[in-house]
């Protein structure tokens, strides 16, 4: 029976030990949140239960960063082919100023239908921005009033609903890509 347990706790941490994003040692769940979901619902973190949830925050007017992670996720989950379906891209936004849900619906579908967008009121968003440690600062002067300098990185969450790994900006669909695989398998 202990040689069973230890067997099986390796094989859980050789897992982990591959994932390419930086592991949270131990997992713990992830803070949940009630928004306004870009698909009319309310967005709720356990509401994907069962699914890998990549977690990411952004914003519509983003002119650099967000598009590329964003077409970075979108390539990642056509990578996973049919798997796809059990993986769910959150993208929450640091400007309820201008980023209400049917903004971010159109905007997400450009990338891909399936992703789902979370605005909310001012004071909604900064709870969630400082239960994931976002942070953003308003950036003036800039053509069209202003842009917004914020955390890139995104949160990896196990179908458990589980903190597992945080992926920095600049990783490829195919990092992405192992990653969700190795926490589909688990």
């Amino acid at each position: 029976m202990l040689s069973l347990l230890t067997l099986g706790l390796a094989a859980a941490a050789a897992d982990t030990a591959s994932l390419i994003a930086g592991v949270f040692n131990p997992p713990r769940l992830a803070p949940d949140f009630s928004l306004r979901g870009s698909d009319g619902a309310e967005l709720e973190l356990r509401r994907y239960r069962g699914k890998v949830v990549l977690l990411a925050f952004g914003y519509t007017s983003c002119t650099e960063v967000c598009p590329i992670t964003l077409s970075i996720l979108a390539q990642a989950r056509k990578k996973l082919g049919v798997a796809a379906d059990e993986l769910q891209v959150i993208y929450v936004t640091v400007d309820p100023e201008r980023d209400d849900a049917e903004r971010m619906r159109r905007y997400l579908n450009a990338f891909d239908p399936g992703f789902i967008g979370g605005t909310g009121t001012p004071s909604q968003l900064a709870t969630v921005r400082t239960d994931y440690g976002i942070s953003v600062s308003k950036q003036l002067p800039f053509p069209g009033g202003y842009a917004l300098a914020h955390s890139s990185y995104i949160y990896l969450i196990d179908r458990s609903g589980s903190l597992r790994a945080l992926m920095p900006y600049g990783h490829s669909a195919d990092d992405f890509a192992h990653d969700v695989r190795i926490l589909l398998k688990q």
